[in-house]
């Protein structure tokens, strides 16, 4: 999703960096984004998080593999982006892989209600075999084979708050309506181990630790904002992400209170604070008691299940019967349309084609096409 510069091409052009970076224009708008240094290979992570309200407004919780924007570099990442357009009611799920053309796997999901009105718990579970997304305990897509097979290199863990100028993608942008935030109450890591999921680490956010989280000072094509680290506040046990105006950052109101009661207890934690196994490939959601051994079978608990190899999970989304996911909306790379449907019935994806102008990451730096030296992983339109 939003890329920093990996500190081996800092380093080495980094004068380069230093001209383009200083004679950028600053954006009217200002974002937020927390990041780990440290990469992760599969797991689950689970979020308890209270999203965004607005047209063109993006709530995010994202795996990447830094370094996927260089050039000749392989792009690795996992999505969970809540679009704040219409009252908040829906968010996208997504794989993005590949070098020079990506490929996409998108699906949009709708919520029984807005997901700005209170605090719900996301979780991506990451194996070798398989991608889950859920939300409130429930698994409401599961992926398997050949695009979850390319996913071989640790990620690191993000969230963020910004606004794409994708009109047909977020809506067109409303800015009558900020100041937005979006409010983290915990997040959860487990570690996968011999098929299963063992808690790592957990942040309550009593504070910001600045051993596991940085703040994003930068921007990429496609953003209307810039991210400014003024706009990431720990308050009251929760992290808050702001997206506002210049010369407006930070949050001062109070937040949210989160009728849970705590990290991985209560309604709709999703089976957290517990190890969670699954007993074969597309095995039931997390929390639940039902497990399937059919290979890509929907999350159990659910009315409805798609059952074949690499079927979706069930849930307010119905996938494709068969091989792989229904095929994702597949926005185009650096402006340019969908060119290339892959057939394989291991992946059902979208393949947007890469364009001159976004191929080369070294050569958009070299002629300071790129504000802050990011690059967004595609620009729709």
């Amino acid at each position: 999703m939003l890329r920093k510069f990996g500190a081996g091409l800092m380093l080495a052009a980094g004068s380069l960096v230093l001209a383009v970076s200083s004679t950028a224009v600053a954006k009217p708008y200002k974002g937020a984004e927390v990041y780990t240094p440290t990469g992760y290979l599969h797991g689950r992570i689970e979020v308890r998080m209270r999203m965004a309200r607005g047209s063109g407004i993006l709530s995010t919780f994202f795996t990447y593999k830094d370094g996927s924007e260089m050039s000749g570099a392989f792009w690795e990442e996992i999505d969970i982006e809540v679009f704040g357009k219409d009252n908040a009611r829906s968010w996208q799920s997504n794989i993005i892989t590949g070098m020079g053309t990506r490929v996409t796997s998108e699906q949009v999901h709708t919520a029984d209600g807005s997901l700005a009105d209170g605090y719900h718990t996301y979780a991506l579970e990451w194996s070798p075999d398989y991608v889950a997304w859920s939300i409130d305990g429930r698994e409401v897509r599961r992926t398997t084979g050949a695009q979850v097979a390319t996913l071989r290199s640790p990620q690191g863990l993000r969230m963020n708050m910004w606004s794409s100028d994708a009109v047909e993608w977020v809506g067109a942008f409303d800015d009558s309506v900020l100041p937005q935030h979006q409010f983290v109450n915990w997040i959860k890591y487990y570690r996968y181990n011999n098929g299963g999921f063992e808690l790592d680490w957990q942040d309550n956010f009593d504070s910001l630790d600045g051993a596991r989280w940085g703040k994003a000072d930068w921007t990429f094509d496609g953003n209307r904002v810039d991210f400014d680290p003024q706009n990431v506040t720990v308050k009251d046990g929760t992290l808050v992400l702001s997206l506002t105006r210049e010369g407006q950052t930070g949050f001062t109101g109070a937040v949210p209170r989160d009728e849970d009661t705590g990290p991985g207890t209560g309604a709709g934690a999703g089976g957290a604070g517990a190890t969670t196994t699954s007993s074969g490939a597309g095995a039931g959601g997390e929390g639940a008691t039902t497990t399937s051994s059919v290979a890509g079978a929907g999350g159990a608990g659910a009315a409805t299940t798609s059952s074949g190899a690499g079927a979706g999970g069930a849930g307010t989304v119905t996938t494709a019967a068969g091989g792989g996911d229904a095929p994702g909306e597949g926005g185009g790379t650096g402006g340019t349309t969908v060119d290339e449907v892959i057939s394989d019935a291991d992946c059902g994806c979208v393949a947007a084609g890469a364009s001159t102008t976004t191929s080369s990451w070294a050569a958009a730096l070299a002629v300071g096409l790129s504000a802050l030296a990011m690059r967004r992983r595609r620009t729709r339109g």
